[in-house]
C-alpha cells in the first residue's frame, strides 16, 4: 500500500482552528488526521507541502520510518510546527491502518489496559469573572458527572500577579472548589506566566484545597524554577503540552519535580511518540494526562492512547462547553457519559468527515491567508474576554 495524495481542511473557531489531512492511498483507502497549532495553521499547511515527498509515495504501515523522515533527515532541530505536521500525518496513517486490519487503534498499540477512561472539563467558565459566576459554571460541570474541572482563574500577570489580581484569583478558586467538594477534583491552570516565587505563593494559599494539580506553574522547560515549586509544595505538578518531541522530555522524567505529564498528541509528533512518552513516564513513577483541546479525531486519539496506559489518569475534555459545534465535524463523537470515555469500537478512528459542515465553518482569512485566533496567555488570561487555551 502506497499513499498517493493529500488534501486538508481547516474549520474555525473563536479560539482555535482545526486542521483535517485527508490521506489516500493506492488501495482506496483514506485516513484522517487533526491538529491544533496556535498562530501557524496557514504554516502548518505550507509546511506539509514542503514535506510531502517524506508521504506520498510511502507506505502508511511504516509508522516509525515516517518519523524519522520528518525530523532526522531533514537535519535542522524540530520543533512545533515539524511535530505538529508530522502528527497530522501520522494519525492519518493509523487511520488507514486500522481501516485496513479492521481493528481500532488501541487495539494495534498493545490493547486495553483501561475498561474507561475518565474526562475533566474544561471550557466551562466562559462567564463573568466573579466568585458567583464561576461557582455557577462549576454546578453545571458537577452535574453532568464529570470528575474533574480546569481553570484559569489568574488575570494579568507576567512573572507575577498585581495583589489585587492575586486575592481575586484566590476567590475564584475558592468558590469552585466551594461547589466541587469532593465530587470534582479541580485543577488549576497557570499557562506558564509565573515567577517560581509568585507560583509558591499561590500553591501555599490553596494547598488546603481538593486541588488535582497546578499546571505549568513556570515557563516551560525551566526546569531550574520548576524544581523550586516542588521543593515548596505538596500539590500534584502537572506539564508538558508544549515540549515537543520525546528529546525535550528528558529533563522531566527524572527530575522528580514533575507528578502528572501532559504531552499533546498533536504536538509532539502523533500517537506512537507519546505514547513511547508516556511509557518511560511509567519508569519513573508519573501519571499522564494527555493535553486536548481538539475536535472529534484528536480527542479520540487522545482516548485510544489512554486506553493503553498503564498508567493514564484523566482526559481533558473542551467539546461539552466551549464550542461543542465541532463534534459535527465527523459522523461519530465519542460523548463523555457520567463522568468518563466510552471505549470506541470501530476500525482505525471510526469516523468519515462532514466535509460539508468544515466548509460551512471555515476560520477566517487576512490577505487569502489562514489567520489564527489571538491569544496572549499573560494579558488576560479570563475565558470569557479573550479565550482561553487548556
Amino acid at each position: 500500500m502506497k499513499i498517493t495524495g493529500f488534501r486538508t481542511l481547516v474549520l474555525g473557531t473563536p479560539w482555535r482552528n482545526l486542521t483535517y489531512l485527508i490521506l489516500e492511498t493506492d488501495e482506496g483507502i483514506s485516513g484522517i488526521g487533526e491538529a491544533r497549532v496556535l498562530g501557524k495553521t496557514h504554516t502548518v499547511g505550507q509546511y506539509l507541502i514542503d514535506v510531502q515527498r517524506h508521504f506520498v509515495g510511502h507506505d502508511p504501515f511504516d509508522i516509525e520510518a515516517l518519523y524519522r523522515r520528518m525530523t532526522l533527515l531533514d537535519f535542522g532541530k524540530p520543533g512545533e510546527v515539524v511535530y505538529t505536521g508530522l502528527a497530522l500525518v501520522e494519525l492519518a496513517c493509523w487511520d488507514i491502518i486500522g481501516k485496513a486490519t479492521g481493528q481500532p487503534v488501541y487495539r494495534l498499540l498493545g490493547g486495553q489496559a483501561k475498561d474507561r477512561v475518565p474526562a475533566y472539563a474544561n471550557g466551562w467558565y466562559t462567564v463573568e469573572r466573579t466568585p458567583e459566576g464561576f461557582a455557577e459554571a462549576a454546578q453545571k460541570v458537577v452535574a453532568r458527572g464529570y470528575r474533574g474541572m480546569k481553570f484559569d482563574p489568574f488575570g494579568n500577570g507576567d512573572l507575577e500577579l498585581e495583589r489585587e489580581e492575586f486575592y481575586r484569583s484566590l476567590d475564584l478558586i475558592e468558590a469552585v472548589a466551594s461547589v466541587a467538594g469532593t465530587r470534582a477534583q479541580i485543577m488549576i491552570e497557570m499557562h506558564g506566566r509565573f515567577a517560581p516565587h509568585q507560583a509558591r505563593e499561590v500553591a501555599r494559599a490553596i494547598e488546603h484545597l481538593n486541588i488535582g494539580w497546578i499546571e505549568e506553574p513556570t515557563r516551560p522547560g525551566d526546569m531550574p524554577a520548576l524544581n523550586s515549586v516542588r521543593q515548596h509544595t505538596s500539590l500534584p505538578i502537572a506539564t508538558g503540552e508544549r515540549l515537543y518531541g520525546a528529546p525535550e522530555f528528558r529533563e522531566v522524567w527524572g527530575s522528580g519535580a514533575v507528578d502528572v505529564l501532559q504531552p499533546d498528541i498533536t504536538q509532539t509528533g502523533g500517537i506512537l511518540e507519546a505514547k513511547k512518552i508516556a511509557s518511560t513516564a511509567e519508569s519513573y513513577s508519573i501519571m499522564v494526562a494527555p493535553h486536548n483541546v481538539g475536535g472529534v479525531i484528536s480527542t479520540l486519539a487522545a482516548l485510544h492512547l489512554c486506553l493503553t496506559l498503564r498508567n493514564a489518569k484523566i482526559l481533558e475534555h473542551f467539546n461539552d462547553f466551549a464550542d461543542p459545534h465541532v463534534k459535527k465535524a465527523g459522523d461519530y463523537y465519542p460523548e463523555v457519559v457520567d463522568g468518563y470515555f466510552p471505549v470506541p469500537t470501530k476500525p482505525g478512528w471510526g469516523v468519515e468527515l462532514n466535509e460539508d459542515f468544515i466548509a460551512s465553518n471555515p476560520p477566517n482569512y487576512v490577505n487569502g491567508v489562514i489567520a489564527d485566533p489571538g491569544l496572549n496567555m499573560f494579558e488576560n488570561a479570563n475565558w470569557a474576554e479573550r479565550g482561553q487555551e487548556g
